[in-house]
């Protein structure tokens, strides 16, 4: 009997002590901006993570400064990296959906947030962005730093506007 134990007290302690299963989303206090739905362990309403904007500029945020196919001259953009918000709702899938506030929708590989630095940009050159202005969340690839981006895939998943993500599996 002890050496049975023996095999499932590592079993037990892993799925008992899992790093997501202990960590908890607050509330949003503000105006809902985000919510990703899907493959999601951490929430904070029925199925899905809710942020306002002091939630997600509570991340760590990365600045990028970049020039797109959108705006003219460089621009610098800072939000938390794709990456990190998903790991702060214990996402784990195959791609995401990005949901724009029309309804226009991009799904994005798994791997895109994995091999570059893109960020959910919160702010431009500083400043908040308005729907008027592309925000209130935009995806920004590192057009800059990595060439190979800049064609009309990455700039297909540079959704504006984002209202939502859905974690696909």
């Amino acid at each position: 009997m002890l050496g049975f134990t023996r095999y499932l007290l590592p079993f037990f302690l892993l799925f008992s002590t899992s790093p997501v299963a202990s960590q908890a989303l607050d509330q949003p206090q503000g105006t809902v901006i985000l919510e990703i739905s899907g493959q999601v362990a951490v929430t904070n309403t029925e199925g899905a993570a809710q942020f306002d904007l002091e939630m997600l500029e509570a991340l760590d945020q990365l600045v990028i400064d970049v020039e797109t196919p959108w705006h003219e001259g460089p621009q610098q953009f800072s939000g938390p990296r794709l990456v990190d918000l998903m790991a702060a709702v214990g996402a784990v899938g195959s791609e995401l959906r990005f949901v724009a506030i029309n309804d226009y929708a991009a799904n994005m590989p798994w791997d895109d947030i994995q091999a570059h630095d893109v960020i959910l940009a919160s702010r431009q050159n500083g400043d908040t962005m308005s729907v008027r202005d592309k925000g209130p969340l935009f995806v920004i690839y590192p057009f800059n730093e990595n060439p190979e981006l800049r064609n009309e895939v990455y700039y297909g998943r540079s959704v504006w506007q984002v209202k939502a993500i859905q974690v696909l599996p």
